[in-house]
C-alpha cells in the first residue's frame, strides 16, 4: 500500500517524458537546412540497423470530447478525407527525397483525432502509398487508435491485411453521467464487439485507454468501469490521469471545475484502479501502463528492451521517428521537429513543396546523455550516471535524488540509481530529477506548463 502522504507530496506538475528536452523547452523556430542535414545523417545511421518508426496523425473527429487535449478538427463532413490523405502522401514523398536509401519501417502507429473517422478505403490508399516505397521490417509492429462507435469490420480487416496486429480503443469511462459530461457516449457493447471481432480476425493485442479524475467520476463509478473493462480482458490498459489544462484545451472549459474530483479523491481513484489491475493479473509497466504477462509490452519490460517515444511505451527500440500530418513530431536521435499545428498552414506548406516543420530542437551531447538517463528510468527502472555528468548531477540533481531516496522511491549506490517497488508508482517524478531544464526553471513565466503526476 502506498502512503497517502507520499502520493500527495509527489502529485506535482511534471512532464510525461516522451522526449527530452520536453516540448515546452524547444525553440519556436528551426533552421530547416540544419534539420535536413541532421535528418539525413541520423537516417543513414539508424535505418539499416534498427529500422525507423512512423507516426501518422489523423486529426478529424465527428464530435468533441471535452476532456481531450489532442490536436483535432471536429467535422461530420467526410469530404475532408481526400485532401488530407493527398497531403500526407505528398509529405511522405518529401521525406523520401531526403533519404539515401529505401526506408525500413519497423513501427507504425495511426493516432488522432480519430483514425477510424477515415474510410477503410482511404486508410488503404494512404498506407499502400507508404508501403510501396518502403521495406517492412521482419519484426514490425503496426497499431492504430479506434473509436468503439465507428471502428467497423472493414476497418479491422483492411488494416489487418496491411500488417496491423494491435488496436487501441479509447474507452475512458463507462458511466453514463461521466460520458455525458465529457461528450463521449459509447455503450460498452460497442467496445466488446470491436474487441471480439478484432480477435476473431487475428489481432494479437488490444489496448484500452481509461482516464481517472474526469468530471463527475466517483470511486464507485470508476470501480464499475474497471471491473467491466477487466471482463473484456484487454491485453494492455493505459490508465491516464486526466490532465486539466483549460488554458491550452478550450473544450475543457465546457464543464465546471467543481465537477472534478478533489485532489484527495483523485488519488483514491488512482489507488483503486491500480489495486484492481494488480488483483486481476496485470503488471505495472510504469508511467500509466498495465499489461498481462502474455502481452509483448510486459515481455519487453521483463527482458529490458522496453522503449518509449512520442507514441508512448513500445516494444520496438527505434531511435528514428518520422511524424506525418498536422502537429506531428519527428525525432532523429539528435533533433526534434514538430509540424504546423494549424491545418491551413500545414496544407499551404505541403502545396508549396515544403516540409511543414514549424518548431524543433537540436540536442547537444549533454541532452543525449540525460535523455538516456530518463529513458532508462522510465523503461528499465535504473540508470548509471556517466563520469562526465557527475558534477552536474551533484550540483543540479543531488538534492532531489536524496529526497527520493529518503522517501523510499529509489536507492543510490555510487552513481547507480535504482527505482524501488514503491518508486515504480512515481516514475515521472524520478525522471524529472534528471530533467536539467525543469530543475533549473520549474516555472515558465509564472505559468504552469505540465499536468500533475497523479
Amino acid at each position: 500500500m502506498i502512503d497517502v502522504k507520499v502520493l500527495e507530496k509527489y502529485n506535482v506538475p511534471v512532464p510525461r517524458y516522451t522526449s527530452y528536452p520536453t516540448v515546452p523547452y524547444w525553440k519556436d523556430t528551426i533552421d530547416i537546412k540544419q534539420w535536413e542535414y541532421t535528418f539525413q545523417r541520423d537516417f543513414k545511421i539508424n535505418n539499416g540497423t534498427e529500422g525507423i518508426s512512423l507516426y501518422i496523425h489523423l486529426p478529424f473527429c465527428e464530435s468533441l470530447c471535452t476532456y481531450c487535449g489532442c490536436n483535432k478538427k471536429i467535422t461530420t463532413n467526410h469530404s475532408v478525407e481526400d485532401e488530407y490523405i493527398t497531403a500526407l502522401i505528398k509529405e511522405w514523398h518529401l521525406y523520401l527525397s531526403l533519404m539515401n536509401d529505401t526506408p525500413i519501417i519497423r513501427e507504425l502507429h495511426l493516432g488522432g483525432g480519430t483514425p477510424t473517422f477515415f474510410s477503410p478505403a482511404n486508410l488503404d490508399r494512404l498506407l499502400t502509398a507508404v508501403f510501396k516505397t518502403s521495406v517492412i521490417h521482419e519484426h514490425h509492429e503496426f497499431s492504430f487508435e479506434g473509436h468503439p462507435n465507428n471502428t467497423t469490420d472493414a476497418h479491422l480487416e483492411i488494416l489487418f491485411n496491411l500488417g496491423f496486429r494491435r488496436l487501441s480503443l479509447g474507452v475512458q469511462d463507462n458511466d453514463s453521467e461521466v460520458q455525458r459530461i465529457i461528450n463521449r457516449i459509447q455503450p460498452i457493447e460497442n467496445v466488446r464487439n470491436v474487441t471480439e471481432t478484432a480477435r476473431t480476425i487475428g489481432y494479437t493485442s488490444a489496448n484500452y485507454d481509461l482516464i481517472y479524475g474526469l468530471p463527475l467520476q466517483s470511486l464507485e463509478s470508476i470501480t464499475r468501469t474497471i471491473n467491466e473493462t477487466i471482463l473484456l480482458k484487454p491485453d494492455r490498459i493505459a490508465f491516464y490521469s486526466y490532465a486539466h489544462v483549460p488554458w491550452t484545451s478550450k473544450g475543457q472549459r465546457l464543464f465546471d471545475e467543481h465537477d472534478l474530483p478533489a485532489a484527495d479523491e483523485k488519488l483514491k481513484l488512482y489507488r483503486r484502479g491500480r489495486e484492481i489491475f494488480l488483483e486481476h493479473g496485470y503488471s505495472d509497466i510504469g508511467m500509466d501502463h498495465f499489461a498481462l504477462p502474455s502481452d509483448a509490452l510486459y515481455q519487453a519490460a521483463s527482458t529490458g528492451v522496453l522503449h518509449r517515444n512520442f507514441m508512448g511505451y513500445t516494444t520496438q527500440n527505434t531511435t528514428f521517428l518520422i511524424g506525418l500530418g498536422v502537429s506531428s513530431i519527428s525525432s532523429t536521435g539528435h533533433s526534434y521537429s514538430q509540424n504546423s499545428k494549424a491545418i491551413h498552414d500545414y496544407y499551404r506548406q505541403i502545396k508549396n513543396d515544403l516540409l511543414p516543420v514549424e518548431k524543433g530542437y537540436f540536442l547537444n551531447d549533454e541532452d543525449v546523455r540525460f535523455g538516456k538517463y530518463i529513458l532508462d528510468i522510465s523503461c528499465r527502472g535504473k540508470t548509471n550516471i556517466q563520469k562526465a555528468d557527475w558534477q552536474t548531477v551533484e550540483e543540479v540533481c543531488r538534492q532531489e535524488l536524496t529526497k527520493l531516496e529518503e522517501d523510499g522511491l529509489i536507492t543510490i549506490n555510487g552513481y547507480e540509481v535504482q527505482v524501488t517497488v514503491t518508486g515504480k508508482n512515481f516514475i515521472r517524478n524520478i525522471c524529472s530529477v534528471f530533467d536539467l531544464y525543469l530543475q533549473k526553471s520549474k516555472v515558465n513565466n509564472g505559468k504552469r506548463i505540465f499536468s500533475n503526476a497523479i
